[in-house]
């Protein structure tokens, strides 16, 4: 197999810059999806959520391209899809060169598996994910897509109550009302628009007033998501200088 052009150190160090202290079992996993499949964080080629690696949407159509993919071709399956209930299902057929008959994946999206941040779009994730499955299977691809994960439609339970404890932003009253997983939607409007999480983060500290996101209560970060949202979907450009202004600037030497 042809060697990588990506520096898995420099992934790594991004990984850091990013995420935080990540344990050796999950940089080597890093290492292992830089070097057999070119994966670049820089570029949005992974995502890392509960400690695990997920491939992107980009970073799938870019392992198609350097592998010199023929085609794509995405198919609505119209007895199987309900549109009035925004449930839609759809075949991605990838052809992988042109001995191939195609290697065949299939997506589904309604309100119960898709993030409250991308209502309304469940059709285009329905071919996301079927094209994403039907490329993994083209190239072999055994890590998961983040765009495949669907959203939790039950809570966990636990001892008899209802209780989400993967979520850190809980309700500083204790309440024990079920939690989606906040994190998890900010992660999905980050990857949707393109945005900088490092910066999105020191932007969201300062919205709320805290130092760290798990200061704030529930009712503020999910005001602070659907301001992002507003931002990012009414004016993408002035979002980003504003994300911007966050940067670390390099000290002037005197």
């Amino acid at each position: 197999m042809r060697k990588s052009s990506v520096n898995w150190r420099a992934n790594a160090r991004r990984s850091r810059s990013i995420w935080g202290v990540l344990p050796k079992t999950t940089l080597d996993a890093l290492q292992q999806l830089t070097q057999t499949l070119g994966l670049s964080v820089v570029t949005g080629d992974l995502q890392l959520l509960n400690g695990r690696w997920y491939v992107t949407h980009a970073g799938l159509l870019r392992i198609a391209h350097r592998r010199r993919c023929r085609g794509i071709r995405t198919f609505i399956q119209k007895e199987l899809s309900d549109p009035s209930n925004n449930r839609w299902v759809c075949r991605a057929v990838v052809y992988r060169d042109s001995s191939t008959k195609g290697f065949v994946g299939y997506g589904d999206a309604d309100p119960a598996n898709v993030s409250p941040a991308l209502r309304g779009s469940e059709l285009r994730i329905a071919e996301t994910r079927a094209v994403n499955r039907a490329l993994r299977k083209a190239f072999g691809i055994g890590t998961c897509s983040v765009e495949e994960l669907g959203w939790p439609s039950e809570p966990r339970r636990t001892e008899g109550r209802t209780t989400d404890t993967s979520d850190p932003a809980t309700h500083s009253n204790g309440s024990n009302h079920a939690q989606p997983r906040l994190r998890d939607q900010l992660c999905l409007l980050i990857r949707r628009h393109n945005l900088d999480p490092a910066l999105v983060k020191a932007y969201a500290t300062d919205y709320l007033g805290t130092q760290t996101l798990s200061q704030a209560s529930r009712e503020r970060i999910e005001s602070f998501i659907s301001h992002l949202q507003a931002a990012a979907q009414e004016n993408r450009d002035g979002l980003v200088r504003t994300l911007n202004s966050y940067a670390p600037h390099p000290e002037t030497k005197s």
